[in-house]
């Protein structure tokens, strides 16, 4: 892990972190599921084979960062009938984990989520870890994003002016590193949350990420910890 001090963490006001392989690890068996999911669902909509909904699948997550914004822009899907059928995923390997919760509300400023999912799964799954409600002032979902996903730009704009957020007094956190390209973009510090997914592997570490953590909890202890030293 990088040297926190790297980041003037005393000057921070809004904090923005992503959910999936950020605030919980998903797991390759969890993964399997979300792609089985998914899978069925594109299969079903555009009346094709599961092989090929899973090529078409990977590719719109590829090029827009959401399989469900690819079916929107390329073959007319309702979201509203994405979520309708998407039935809620089977969290049982999602650890709990209170103590998180805890630490990352007694952070100084405003704690938001930022995620490509929907508001519901992200509530199911801060329930499922532990979280008390109050931990998170916004969870900024893509329908808040006018179902405009990450890394888009124009969603990190909209977050920003809905809530009023200073980018020059913002971190972000996320797993994907091409995610933290636009908060850079806009002045946001940037925090990369390594996990032991796919696309993690063999990443160059570019100069828009500000810091590098493998334990999001540890880090944030250590935050609290040279905020009241």
């Amino acid at each position: 892990m990088n040297d926190p001090k790297q980041l003037p963490f005393d000057e921070i006001e809004t904090w923005i972190f992503d959910l999936d392989n950020t605030l919980y690890p998903v797991t390759k068996r969890l993964l399997a599921h979300i792609d089985e999911h998914m899978g069925g669902f594109v299969a079903k909509y555009l009346g094709i084979t599961r092989e090929e909904a899973h090529q078409v699948q990977k590719s719109y997550f590829r090029k827009y960062g959401l399989t469900l914004r690819g079916l929107m822009i390329h073959d007319g899907l309702d979201p509203a009938q994405y979520f309708e059928e998407m039935t809620p995923m089977d969290l049982n390997e999602v650890d709990p984990n209170p103590a998180l919760g805890t630490e990352i509300a007694n952070l100084k400023g405003r704690k938001i989520i930022y995620t490509n999912a929907s508001a519901h799964h992200a509530k199911l799954v801060l329930d499922r870890m532990g979280f008390e409600p109050d931990v998170f002032e916004v969870i900024f979902d893509i329908q808040a994003a006018n179902y405009i996903p990450k890394p888009a730009i124009e969603s990190y704009q909209v977050l920003c002016d809905i809530y009023s957020i200073d980018p020059g007094r913002a971190v972000m956190i996320d797993d994907i590193v091409r995610n933290l390209e636009p908060a850079a973009e806009l002045g946001m510090k940037t925090v990369w949350k390594k996990s032991n997914a796919d696309w993690a592997q063999d990443i160059e570490i570019e100069s828009y990420i500000d810091l590098v953590v493998e334990d999001l909890q540890s880090w944030v202890a250590s935050v609290l910890e040279t905020s009241q030293a």
